[in-house]
């Protein structure tokens, strides 16, 4: 016959075993997913990387919580790449050849992206990128293992031209960074401002990193231009921001690229932001969005699960990152973690709704956005709001 002692000790030691068995986050070292991230979480980048870091732990951490991917656990290894493409090439290789992780989302550059485009392709790992160039994706027969999530340049340049035509401003100046984010801007307002009828007086370039950019605002207020458009992230867009309206007290419309939506441009900016419009997607104003617009639920899920985790407003940028972890998770819930089949099953993807819009991707469009996932967004009182 037993001792009490020992059958109350059986029992509690049963019941623990139980408890672990029952716990759908408990997963064993073989069961696991493991997804690569490379996001620009310092450098002049991070006002992009962090937020994505952010989000990307935030669901990872939902989705272990829900049962993993097929039982399996979803591990996403994450490296800075410090805003630097020799260290986004070197992050890549890592993630590869010693995670062996079986695809990668980011990097949270245009340039940091490009960078690895050529390891990821020789390697045959999918790559969805969190930035905003078309050369990233195209031409697509050169980027068969490559994707992004971002509205491309060439949506933002064609909204840009439609806003100007409809106020009626033909006569404008551009100043773009010099990076390849800014000169993938450029290359896209040079053909699509003239082809709408929109003159361009002005065109200017400067470095994120500049003190100022008085010269080149300087130059462009002797074109008399009816406005500006700014083509940069920030800093440098609050820098351009600051020394238009306050230093050369240029009283003209400034138009930005979706590059600034985020709260740190605000911020930077500060009452200078105020009358600025841009385009972006539909996040910032998501709760002004009409109930039956197909991305409101999404988005205000998203909105509400990020300020209740971190305290603060989340960015455009990291619902990029958001959108492209979801599209390789579903694609491992459909496939598991064979890269070929998760790459198949990414571009065989209809109606998607992310927060970047809803997403249609096909052998010939490795981005799956069109016009409607764009609105303008103007600055009112340090908010943002539906640009009229």
């Amino acid at each position: 016959m037993k001792s009490p002692k020992l059958c109350v000790l059986l029992f509690f030691s049963l019941l623990l075993i139980a408890f672990f068995a029952l716990s759908s986050n408990v997963f064993s070292a073989d069961d696991v997913y493991k997804v690569g991230a490379i996001f620009s979480t310092t450098g002049t980048g991070s006002s992009l990387g962090i937020p994505e870091e952010n989000t990307v732990k935030m669901l990872e951490s939902e989705i272990n919580s829900a049962g993993g991917i097929k039982g399996k656990k979803l591990q996403v290894i994450i490296y800075d790449d410090a805003s630097d493409e020799t260290n986004a090439r070197n992050r890549a290789s890592k993630l590869i050849n010693e995670d062996k992780v079986c695809a990668i989302i980011g990097p949270s550059l245009s340039g940091t992206s490009l960078a690895i485009i050529d390891t990821v392709q020789n390697a045959k790992i999918p790559l969805i990128s969190c930035a905003a160039s078309v050369k990233i994706v195209e031409p697509v027969n050169e980027r068969y293992w490559v994707f992004k999530t971002p509205q491309s340049d060439v949506l933002v340049g064609q909204r840009i031209a439609e806003y100007l035509k409809a106020k009626k401003l033909t006569k404008v100046a551009i100043i773009t960074a010099k990076t390849p984010f800014g000169a993938s801007g450029k290359e896209q307002l040079e053909k699509i401002l003239p082809e709408a009828g929109i003159t361009i007086v002005a065109k200017e370039e400067f470095n994120e990193k500049d003190p100022d950019v008085l010269v080149q605002l300087t130059k462009i207020k002797s074109a008399n231009p009816q406005a500006i458009v700014c083509w940069s992230i920030s800093p440098g867009g609050a820098l351009v921001t600051r020394n238009m309206k306050n230093d050369l007290k240029l009283d003209i419309p400034l138009i930005m690229s979706h590059g600034v939506a985020n709260k740190e441009y605000i911020n930077l900016s500060g009452d200078a932001a105020n009358g600025v419009v841009f385009p972006s997607g539909k996040l910032l104003v998501a709760n002004d969005l009409p109930k039956n617009d197909p991305q409101k639920l999404t988005l205000t899920k998203y909105v509400n699960n990020y300020r209740t985790k971190y305290g603060s407003e989340p960015s455009t940028f990291g619902g990029h990152a958001w959108d492209a972890l979801m599209l390789v998770v579903n694609a491992m819930k459909k496939v598991g973690d064979d890269p070929a089949k998760i790459r198949a099953e990414i571009e065989k993807t209809k109606k998607f709704i992310g927060t970047g819009g809803v997403f249609n991707f096909s052998p010939t469009d490795h981005n799956g956005l069109d016009s409607s996932c764009l609105v303008m967004i103007k600055i009112e009182n340090g908010k943002w709001v539906l640009a009229k």
